[in-house]
């Protein structure tokens, strides 16, 4: 029973003083060998923001230019004077040639 009491004496005690041991470093090596691998991790985190912000407005930039294409690629209907309607009318046979000419001089051409 004593060897039990200790072992749990040991363990107690060890689980205070590895935690209190690890909060020593490593000394100089702990800027390469620690958690923290030196400052790389500052350079990458950076270069990672840059990269993903900027991947971020790349593609809202290329979304409002797709959806401003559709609004270009519609067809904005011609309008059509009254003369041409005059002409398209005598050229499907809706009025004859007098008719034509009387409305054509009402409209000024």
């Amino acid at each position: 029973m004593k060897k039990l009491s200790f072992a749990a004496a040991a363990a107690t005690l060890l689980q205070f003083l590895a935690p209190a041991a690890f909060a020593q470093g490593l000394g100089e090596r702990d800027m390469w060998w620690g958690p923290g691998w030196g400052y790389g991790h500052m350079l990458f985190g950076g270069l990672m923001m840059v990269v993903f912000w900027g991947g971020l407005i790349v593609l809202v930039v290329l979304a409002v230019r797709w959806i401003g294409s559709d609004a270009a690629r519609r067809e904005v209907p011609s309008r059509q004077t009254p003369l041409d309607i005059l002409k398209e009318r005598f050229a499907r046979g809706e009025i004859d040639k007098k008719e034509f000419d009387d409305r054509k001089k009402v409209l000024g051409d």
